[in-house]
Formats: structure tokens, sequence, C-alpha cells
């Protein structure tokens, strides 16, 4: 055995150090990446305006800050009192408003279909009147969540207080972070609504599609796996629990064959309804008032209101030596 092998064997031997990224020749994955064939590429190509889309952290920032006035001293600074408190709301609320428009005025230029080589002045005031009116409508927002959170508490009997529900419940997370959205749809914002839901479902599990409408006192049970489509209408003091989808029985298209948007396709929830675990409603159906729907049932059809919907009766039936299986 030589010497080289030798210090291989010990592991006295130098092993060769690996090349570094700024060795590599990257000019072949730059030219792939820009190649203007793409489709990537012609998507970026084919934008008005050169604008940047709105900023996902700066979108995150704005909705904490939005929990923080909502739920004061619950989320955001702890030490709110009395006498801070319409500081706290005012300062937050101005400076919230100035972000808020400008990820508002960025969805909007994206999508602008005027060439405007610069600022989009029509964009910019459009801007500013959503952020206001999104500004307006916190205290009916909050009206809403407060309903909310008293359907937690009375709702699940583990709840020991309504801020228990405010600190923890992940489905109490998800509604507020909807009911903001579904101002924003209402208001016609591009992008924003439906990256705000989304966000809520990677961190909650729950799916609520921003142009959902929703009543008062919702209470969403534990929640995860929860799927609520677009056009779904909720009524007032419904309950749901993890695991229940909402959702569309098919998707139409048109004559060139692409799925035609907008339509209603998602079920009716009326009021007073409880729909537990598991249960999946699809289509255009109406769940009548005040009808219970049990764990792991499928409906494609209306309930009247009042009914009692449950799986079938399992059957016990005892086989000797595998016989009749």
């Amino acid at each position: 055995m030589n010497e080289q092998s030798k210090k291989r064997k010990t592991g006295q031997m130098p092993r060769r150090p690996a090349a570094s990224p700024e060795s590599a020749d990257l000019t072949a994955v730059v030219d792939a990446l820009s190649d203007a064939s793409d489709a990537m590429a012609r998507q970026l190509s084919g934008r008005r305006n050169n604008q940047p889309l709105p900023a996902r952290d700066a979108i995150i920032s704005i909705v904490e800050g939005l929990r923080s006035v909502l739920f004061p001293g619950y989320f955001g600074l702890s030490e709110i009192n009395a006498d801070s408190l319409r500081f706290h709301i005012g300062s937050q609320l101005d400076r919230l408003g100035r972000s808020l428009q400008e990820q508002i005025k960025r969805g909007l230029c994206f999508l602008c279909e005027k060439e405007q080589n610069g600022l989009c002045h029509e964009c910019e005031i459009r801007a500013k009147d959503m952020a206001r009116a999104l500004l307006s409508s916190l205290g009916r927002v909050r009206h809403l969540l407060a309903t909310d959170v008293l359907a937690a508490f009375e709702g699940d009997p583990a709840a020991t207080s309504p801020d228990e529900a405010i600190f923890c419940y992940p489905g109490l997370r998800a509604i507020t972070d909807y009911r903001l959205a579904h101002e924003l749809h209402l208001l016609g914002v591009p992008l924003i609504p439906r990256f705000i839901t989304e966000h809520a479902h990677s961190q909650t599990g729950i799916d609520i599609h921003p142009g959902a409408r929703i009543g008062e006192s919702f209470f969403i049970d534990h929640g995860t796996g929860v799927v609520i489509g677009e056009t779904c209408v909720i009524g007032k003091r419904v309950r749901i629990y993890q695991g229940v989808t909402l959702g569309a029985k098919s998707f139409p298209r048109d004559k060139c064959g692409d799925l035609i948007k907008g339509i209603e396709r998602h079920p009716i929830v009326e009021d007073d309804v409880i729909i537990y675990s598991g249960a999946t409603i699809l289509g255009r159906v109406t769940i009548g008032r005040g009808a219970v729907i049990g764990g792991n049932v499928w409906l494609t059809e209306s309930v009247p209101p009042g009914s009692r919907i449950t799986q079938s009766v399992a059957h016990k039936i005892r086989y000797q030596k595998g016989g009749g299986i």
C-alpha cells in the first residue's frame, strides 16, 4: 500500500474541496429562466406599466395591525389600557391606512389596462378611496366578530372565557381574516383578499373564500380541513366542525372548454344549522333553517328546515370461518 493510500485509509488525506457556487457557470440557468418563449416569461413581459405586485410581508403586517385594532390588547401591544386606547387605535389606523393604500394601488396598477408610463393617478385615487372604505367598515366588522366570539364561547363547553376564544381558537383567527378580506372583496380590490384568506388557510387549515357571504354568530369548532367555497351563503348562528366541505358539485365549461367563472355553485346554509365533522355538501343546494347534518354525510340535494340527516345505521353481522364475506 503506497503512502497516499495509507493516508486515505487513516483519514489523514485532505478531501477535494467542493466546487463553490461562484465557480459554476450559471449562464445556461439564467438563459433558461429568462427564455421569452417560457409561459412565465411571457406572463411577466405582458404586464402593463411594469408595476410590482403587492408585497406579501406588507399585507401580513397590515392584517396583524388590523387584528390589534379589532382586538386591542389581545394582539400587538398588550399594555393597552383605557387611557391609551384611543391613541393606540388612532395611530395604528393612520399607519395602516397609508400602507393599505399603497398595496391596493399596486394591485390595481398591476392589472390596469391603461398605458401610463409612470404613476397611474386613477389607480391612486381608487386605492385611497378603497383604503378609506375598509377602515370605515371596521366598526361593523368588529360587531360581527363580537358575535362570533360569543358563539365560540357559548358553543364550546371547553371554552373557559371569550378571551380564550380570541387568543387561542384557529376558527376565530380564520373568520377574522375572512371578514376583513370579504370587505376588500366587496370593494373590488384585486389579489389582496384572496392572499389574506389563503394565508389564514396556511396558518389554520381553514379555507374560506373571501367571496363567501357569512352571517353573524358563526362558529367553526376545531376547524382543520374546513372548506367554504366562493359562492356559499351562510346564515346566522351556524356552527360547523372540522373537515366540513361546502363545495361545488361540478365545474361547467364554455364552448371553448374553459371553466365558466362566477356562477353560483356552492351551498346555501340557512340560520341555526349545525354541520358535524367530515360532512360534504356539494352544489347549489339549500340546507334549511335549523337542520342538523351528521358526521361524514354526503349531500348533493337540498334539505328541508328542521331536518336531521345522518348516515345509514351500521348492521352487525356475524360470519363463521369467513363465510359470506
